[in-house]
């Protein structure tokens, strides 16, 4: 039986496979990475759309780069 942070972490890997799944694709319809980064933050904000301020949005992608920059710092 799973815990609750299990569960949890399951859930973010099924949703970062459908994020990497997306990502090859959209690849294949633009080769500039800087339109695939601006769709990417646009869809971010499109999540929170109604329930956060921008600027709240940003300091959840602040915090969230922050986080992952150590990971791919090698």
């Amino acid at each position: 039986m799973t815990t609750p942070l299990e569960a949890n972490f399951d859930d973010y890997k099924k949703a970062e496979a459908k994020a990497l799944e997306i990502l090859k694709e959209m690849k294949k319809s633009s080769v500039r990475p800087m339109d695939i980064e601006l769709a990417l933050l646009v869809a971010i904000f499109e999540l929170h759309r109604g329930s956060l301020k921008a600027e709240n949005i940003v300091r959840i992608i602040e915090g969230h780069l922050a986080t992952l920059g150590p990971f791919y710092n090698e």
